[in-house]
This record gives C-alpha cells, structure tokens and sequence, in this order.
C-alpha cells in the first residue's frame, strides 16, 4: 500500500483549528470519503488514502483539493 496524501495546515489557536474541521465535516459527507484527521491548538493534519482500493486515487487527490479550496476561503 503507498502512503497516503497528507498536509498539515497552520492556524493562530485552537478555536480556529475546530473551526475548519468542523467545515470539513461536510464536505467529506458530500464526497462520501473520510480522511483521517488530527488537530490540536494551531494546527489540522489530514492524511487520506482510499482503503479500498490499496492506495492513493483520484478520490483522495480530489477530497485533499477541496479541502485546500475551504482553508483559501476561509
């Protein structure tokens, strides 16, 4: 199995980190894909990779785009 995608990003406290985890809930219900997620005071960290299918797909470069897209529009 390869790795999974991952990207880490970087907010000022805890409540804002939440704050996008909780915006991503939808958008992994929508996708139907559900990354691993961990976060803490100033940060989110996300790693997806599709079980299923052994590795990474285009379903995971497509959740990983969407969740870039909700971070610039916040």
């Amino acid at each position: 199995m390869s790795d999974p995608l991952y990207k880490r990003y970087e907010f000022t406290n805890f409540e804002e980190a939440y704050s996008f985890v909780q915006s991503l809930a939808k958008v992994f219900e929508e996708q139907n894909h559900h990354p691993d997620v961990k976060f803490g005071w100033g940060y989110v960290e996300i790693w997806s990779i599709s079980h299923d299918a052994g590795g990474v797909t285009e379903r995971d470069h497509n959740i990983m785009n969407r969740i870039a897209k909700v971070y610039e529009a916040r």
